[in-house]
């Protein structure tokens, strides 16, 4: 603190110096001195700030309805946790996630500045904690315990449902566009990295928006999952200290606060201990990952090439791809995407890990696994947006590429097999694939059918769809 103002605050600890010009408070900065660990890459963001402002206002207005907190005090406490909310103070929440396990400093820190902001409204000067008390007045009825909790779904819900899912419907829309604009085009099916037998580039499409209809099928049932809140179990989910009705009550109000369906969970046990619902959304960010690990990789196989490789979708230029090949386009947007979902499995590692690792009444790995949930969201959003954007929207087929690739495919033989069998349509395949003949060359070359049977048996836009004879 050498050459800047301080002030004394105080905790169970003793006395602590502070910088003046703060609004946090003695267990604050004892935090921010004891655990420099990423200092610079993990800090809380917007939304476990915004979570904190959440349940300080809503916890502070419920204990006022029950008796426990006076008129005057919960209304200062709701205008300055307004403030927090609306993020006019995140420079003073300067905590690492790498602390105590519970997020009990993150906590403080939110009751610190709570306070003391909720002081200067008064009139008076931070630390006068006679008038707002962080700990008997901004904490009435909770603990970190189940604060944190609650912060943790809070912040998750709202990234989910506001930020994640608008991103992955928007690439799904495009993609489903590009599905019906694309239902005509024939082109060959692979499996095994192998040519297979055709299929339309919208029908390929379609697998794609399926899977993503899929995985926000998951998304959204992930975020109904962590409507209940732990509010009201307090250290090890008695409720010791709180009113009896405070976790409803501070649910509901939360939910009106906030537009979703909290609730208070119904076993405050399970809330504290456990985390299985933040490892459900984990699990279903990773299923996403996959999805579009899938979709990514599809998208710049089609375009490999251009010449040499597959060919068949181009991709936008967006910028050059070599700096000693000129020329060269790389598919950039969906190395980028694939490298976000490779993250994301790791985070989900992580959190399974954590999740696992509760102790008779408290998980002491909370805020890692908010922190690796909330960035697999914030990556996949913004992966998604970009990929979107950059990408999906300019896919175009080659279809001349297309074309030739269906015309050459050895594959197209499988419309025979019904009418000469499969010994027979397999030797067809093969004496083409060896000799290097057209297919239709080497049918009528071994006289297993005639040029009109083969012409009228191998249509390959009638091998997209079942038989109806």
């Amino acid at each position: 603190m050498t050459g800047r103002k301080t002030r004394v605050e105080k905790d169970a600890l003793g006395q602590v110096e502070v910088d003046a010009e703060r609004l946090w408070g003695a267990q604050t900065e004892r935090s921010r001195r004891n655990f420099v660990i990423g200092a610079d890459r993990f800090r809380w963001g917007r939304p476990v700030i915004r979570a904190f402002g959440v349940i300080k206002k809503a916890a502070a207005l419920a204990n006022k309805e029950l008796g426990q907190l006076s008129p005057a005090k919960a209304e200062v406490i709701a205008r300055a946790a307004d403030e927090v909310i609306a993020g006019k103070w995140d420079e003073e929440f300067p905590l690492v996630v790498f602390q105590t396990g519970s997020g009990t400093q993150s906590n403080m820190n939110a009751n610190e500045v709570v306070a003391n902001r909720a002081i200067q409204l008064m009139g008076g000067a931070p630390g006068d904690k006679a008038r707002i008390h962080p700990n008997d007045d901004v904490n009435q009825s909770q603990s970190s315990n189940d604060v944190f909790p609650a912060v943790m779904h809070i912040a998750t819900v709202e990234q989910l449902d506001d930020v994640l899912v608008p991103a992955v419907s928007a690439l799904r829309d495009t993609l489903d566009a590009k599905a019906h604009a694309y239902r005509d085009v024939v082109m060959i099916g692979r499996t095994h990295l192998q040519d297979a037998t055709p299929l339309t580039l919208g029908q390929a499409i379609s697998g794609w928006v399926a899977q993503l209809d899929e995985a926000l099928e998951g998304v959204q049932w992930a975020s109904r999952r962590l409507a209940g809140l732990a509010l009201g179990g307090t250290a090890v989910g008695t409720g010791l200290n709180a009113h009896p009705r405070f976790g409803e009550l501070v649910a509901r109000k939360i939910a009106e606060a906030t537009g979703k369906p909290f609730t208070s969970a119904p076993n405050k046990f399970a809330a504290l201990s456990a985390h299985d619902a933040m490892v459900n959304a984990s699990a279903v960010l990773r299923t996403l990952a996959g999805a579009l690990m899938k979709i990514a990789n599809d998208i710049r196989w089609h375009a490999s090439g251009p010449r040499a490789g597959l060919g068949e979708l181009r991709i936008p230029e967006n910028e050059p791809g070599s700096s000693i090949m000129p020329g060269k386009i790389n598919p950039t947007q969906a190395e980028a995407l694939t490298m976000v979902a490779v993250q994301v499995f790791g985070n989900d590692a992580a959190v399974a890990l954590a999740g696992s690792q509760g102790n008779f009444q408290l998980n002491v790995y909370k805020p890692v696994i908010l922190h690796n949930v909330l960035e697999s969201i914030t990556l996949l959003a913004e992966a998604v947006r970009s990929f979107d954007e950059h990408c999906a929207r300019g896919l175009e087929p080659d279809t001349r590429r297309i074309q030739r690739h269906v015309d050459e495919s050895l594959m197209l033989v499988t419309a025979l097999t019904p009418h000469i069998g499969y010994e027979k349509a397999a030797q067809i395949a093969l004496t083409a694939h060896r000799e290097e003949l057209s297919l239709r060359d080497a049918a009528l070359k071994l006289g297993f059918v005639s040029a009109d049977d083969y012409d009228r048996w191998v249509k390959p836009e009638d091998m997209t769809h079942p038989r109806e004879d």
